[in-house]
């Protein structure tokens, strides 16, 4: 079994989730979790999205929180969208010192960054399962989205990568190496697959298992994930929110 002591992929009401963040935090307390991220869908997924207006009330709600549990840290976060197939994500410069940590993942339902990003990225996308002659190309130029979008901003974790968008995983992997960025396990989606979590670690990368919860019983919930890492494995040493990770004095982000 993998000693998690983090979960760093968490929502709650100010997006897609069903419990506030003290909800999610006690919930984690309550599994001796150490440290919890609270990751809200980012500013551009269609009816789901984080409010901008909701920010400083959010950062506000976790500096209390924190004040107040002493045995645990918690995260202000966001899982931010590719929006656009030159890496364009949906967290605007000026605000991407806002956030503690930042996960970024392809969803279907987001406002793309224009009419032709919509097409390559999600209307393409929609129509390579109905004509598999497009998914060879359209591998390769997701793929190159998603590296394109881990050089231009400071992003630390891919979120269930494969799931949604078919993807190089390779190309992927080592690209996130170079950038120090963990490619996620998710204990919800079922992705990354256990092909997927042996070839990530071939290539050297960082591996995340995380709960991607949207109700605070699901929190620290991570059998799912262990069931993948451990048929490929991984070693606990290179998942970076495990005990032994930490114990190594690893420099993550």
């Amino acid at each position: 079994m993998y000693n998690i002591v983090a979960d760093y992929h968490t929502h709650t009401i100010y997006s897609h989730g069903k419990g506030t963040i003290l909800d999610n935090v006690e919930a984690a307390r309550k599994k001796r979790l150490k440290k919890i991220a609270i990751t809200d869908h980012g500013f551009s997924h269609i009816g789901f999205g984080l409010a901008r207006g909701n920010l400083p009330k959010i950062k506000d709600e976790i500096k209390r929180l924190n004040d107040r549990f002493g045995d645990m840290e918690i995260l202000l976060g966001i899982e931010s969208n590719l929006v656009g197939m030159d890496g364009e994500i949906d967290i605007p410069e000026d605000m991407l010192d806002s956030f503690d940590i930042i996960l970024m993942g392809f969803h279907k339902a987001v406002w793309p960054h224009s009419l032709k990003d919509g097409w390559d990225l999600l209307a393409r996308n929609a129509l390579a399962a109905i004509m598999p002659g497009m998914s060879e190309q359209l591998r390769h130029q997701n793929t190159m989205a998603i590296i394109r979008a881990i050089e231009r901003y400071p992003i630390d974790i891919i979120t269930h990568p494969g799931a949604k968008i078919d993807i190089d995983t390779k190309e992927l992997a080592r690209a996130a190496v170079k950038k120090n960025v963990a490619l996620e396990i998710n204990a919800s989606h079922g992705f990354m697959t256990v092909e997927y979590a042996k070839i990530a670690l071939n290539e050297g990368a960082l591996i995340v298992i995380s709960s991607d919860a949207h109700t605070p019983d699901r929190v620290g919930v991570m059998d799912k994930g262990f069931e993948v890492a451990k048929a490929a494995g991984i070693p606990p040493e290179r998942i970076i929110n495990t005990k032994e990770y930490d114990q190594l004095e690893k420099n993550w982000k």
